[in-house]
């Protein structure tokens, strides 16, 4: 390997986790014949808050209050909080790239994420034991595509910007870190990922 890399950032949803709001929709069906349908039509034409839990301007129990008003109030905050995050699957190929990767590389997992899919979601997950900085967006008070959250992770690292490579799978959030002097690729799917550390000299060909 001949990587001028010394920082390896990982995107968590879509990359390491897939996601899929429509598990917690079946479940809410369950409840109540059409309340799945009528809170996911609510939650993505009521996007700023999520993008405002996701920065950390609104807190936990601000915002499970509005999400319950919008079911009617016909499940707990527990069950709500336990749905809303039950939606993640483990991308176990990308996921297995992490052990190799931790032998020459610092690891850091960069997430627009809230507090709620944390705690009830993807905490109990193993792999991240793999990462030395998790940075995540409600902490830092940002989140991608904005500078602060970028900058937070090179706090974290104490490298210079072009140390690190950046893995994501929305372009617009690798672009901005190129404008920072970052390198980075969008994720795609495993293949394309693993062809192009191994193109960048970030893993060699037997991984």
């Amino acid at each position: 390997m001949n990587s001028d890399f010394s920082v390896i950032v990982f995107d968590l949803g879509n990359v390491l986790l897939s996601f899929d709001y429509q598990a917690a929709v079946a479940k809410l069906e369950k409840v109540e014949r059409g309340l799945g349908e009528h809170f996911l039509k609510f939650y993505y034409n009521n996007y700023e808050y999520h993008r405002e839990f996701e920065r950390g301007n609104m807190s936990e129990d601000e915002f499970v209050e509005i999400m319950l008003k919008a079911l009617n109030n016909k499940i707990s905050k527990k069950t709500f909080c336990e749905y809303y995050s039950h939606i993640f699957s483990e991308n176990k190929e990308v996921v297995d790239l992490l052990p190799e990767l931790k032998k020459t590389y610092k690891l850091v997992l960069l997430s627009n994420t809230n507090i709620t899919h944390y705690k009830y979601g993807w905490k109990q997950y193993d792999f991240l034991k793999y990462f030395d900085k998790i940075v995540v967006s409600y902490e830092a008070g940002a989140v991608k595509p904005e500078e602060k959250i970028y900058r937070a992770v090179e706090s974290a690292t104490g490298e210079n910007p072009g140390k690190h490579f950046f893995i994501d799978d929305i372009g617009e959030y690798v672009e901005a870190v190129k404008a920072l002097g970052w390198e980075g690729t969008q994720f795609k799917n495993y293949n394309s990922l693993l062809t192009e550390l191994i193109n960048r000299g970030i893993l060699s060909n037997g991984k």
